[in-house]
């Protein structure tokens, strides 16, 4: 649990907060040994979150310490005919783990799932990641065994829309 005194916020990031998410984000991918694939800009950020709005952002602070972020958006079910959240960022900075912010921003997107009468609130994790795996099994959370995520990016994904093109 946090600290004697200490207080975490969680807030929905604003278009200063640019800066300390991509650094936010960095710490993240060097943390999932994925520092090279964490290309992204601080303007296609600024434009993804705050004037196309196709995600949502929020700072996780402790006293007013930014200590982590969360980044997410919606999706469909076409089963329920409903929204959920798509989670694809929660960090929280090594230093802070174990003291209760992780499950607090997973509150907060629970409440928030519930006030916006979506369905579900799903995320992906590393197989290689047994901390956070234990954790979210703690959560209650299902691990989806049967489900293989699958990816086009890159020259893949070009291809397959220039199939299309001449088709």
């Amino acid at each position: 649990m946090t600290e004697p005194g200490e207080e975490i916020q969680i807030r929905a990031a604003q278009p200063d907060d640019v800066e300390l998410l991509l650094a936010l984000i960095q710490e993240l991918a060097d943390y999932e040994k994925l520092a090279h694939k964490a290309k992204g800009e601080a303007d296609a950020l600024r434009r993804s979150l705050f004037e196309e709005e196709v995600g949502e952002a929020l700072i996780i602070e402790v006293d007013g310490e930014p200590v982590g972020h969360a980044i997410f958006f919606p999706t469909l079910s076409s089963f329920e005919c409903r929204p959920g959240i798509w989670l694809e960022d929660v960090f929280v900075r090594p230093q802070y783990r174990r003291r209760g912010i992780g499950g607090a921003v997973m509150e907060y997107l629970a409440s928030l799932a519930i006030e916006r009468d979506y369905v579900r609130l799903e995320w992906c994790a590393l197989d290689w990641n047994e901390p956070a795996l234990r954790f979210y099994d703690g959560l209650g959370a299902t691990r989806l065994d049967d489900w293989t995520m699958l990816r086009l990016e890159g020259d893949g994904l070009r291809q397959l829309a220039r199939r299309r093109l001449k088709g």
